[in-house]
């Protein structure tokens, strides 16, 4: 099932255009991935879909309507955005942080009612976070602020959440603990989460589905056996990769690469090495 799309859309800034005419669907109740290299537009794509910029031609769609002419409260209330950089959050505790999800439901004076507070916790509890309540978000580890952020996003109670390079700075075991919280959030919630990731085999460790893009344009979109292989990885990124298989999960997995130079005498040697561009375990 599909319920958010978009048809020939075409994002840039001034007269350089950075997406073009780019038609994708987005699986519902899915995680898909959106891997490609630097300046190929894959954050351009997440801010243009949840509006933050605007885009120049074509349309984005959500359950058949044209977001454009979607009241902006509405469509808080449908999509959530974490940004690849958040806002400072300086001065502000854990819990007054995740309020500011409540903004689409206040009214009048923006006071919280009974129910922001209930989902406010709610939100806490899910991400593990409940213990940092009255803390100081500037006190939290990186991982642990990362999570309070994912609570902002699901205190804003939408069905799609978008985020943007969301394991960016972590270290290994944070950047794990994140994705498998997205994951969980993913399978018990049913929320439809959309992430750009640079690390390929975390995208084909967590993803459903992996669009890949390259100078603003779709090279492949489909499982992670259909994008994460030898043809897609060179034609987006230029190498010559090896394609194995993780031990622990059976999806594809990159195991080595070299940066393609050309036609070169090395490239026809690795050739020679793996004729399959593949390594099973």
């Amino acid at each position: 099932m599909v319920r958010l799309s978009t048809d020939n859309l075409s994002i840039g800034y001034g007269e350089r255009l950075i997406v073009k005419s780019l038609s994708i669907e987005i699986p519902d109740r899915k995680i898909t991935t959106i891997i490609g290299p630097n300046g190929c537009g894959k954050s351009t794509l997440l801010k243009a879909i949840t509006r933050i910029i605007s885009h120049q031609s074509g349309s984005i769609l959500l359950d058949g309507k044209d977001i454009s002419k979607v009241n902006t409260k509405i469509l808080a209330k449908q999509m959530a955005i974490l940004p690849q950089t958040p806002e400072s959050a300086s001065g502000l505790t854990v819990g007054e942080l995740v309020s500011y999800g409540r903004f689409p439901y206040q009214k009048g004076f923006g006071r919280l009612t009974k129910k922001d507070y209930e989902v406010i916790d709610w939100a806490l509890e899910v991400t593990g976070t409940i213990d940092y309540k009255f803390r100081p978000v500037d006190a939290l580890s990186g991982g642990q602020r990362q999570r309070v952020w994912i609570a902002m996003a699901l205190a804003q109670e939408t069905e799609i959440i978008f985020l943007d390079e969301p394991t960016t700075y972590l270290d290994m075991a944070h950047q794990l603990e994140v994705l498998e919280l997205l994951q969980k959030l993913n399978h018990e919630q049913e929320r439809t989460i959309v992430m750009v990731l640079h690390d390929l085999n975390q995208a084909a460790r967590f993803a459903d589905h992996i669009i890949a893009l390259k100078d603003g344009e779709i090279v492949k979109a489909g499982n992670c056996e259909e994008v994460i292989s030898h043809k897609v990885l060179k034609k987006v990124f230029n190498i010559d990769a090896v394609i194995g298989h993780d031990p622990r999960t059976k999806k594809p997995m990159c195991v080595t690469y070299n940066l393609l130079k050309g036609e070169t005498k090395h490239e026809k040697t690795t050739t020679a090495l793996y004729p399959a561009r593949s390594v099973n375990y």
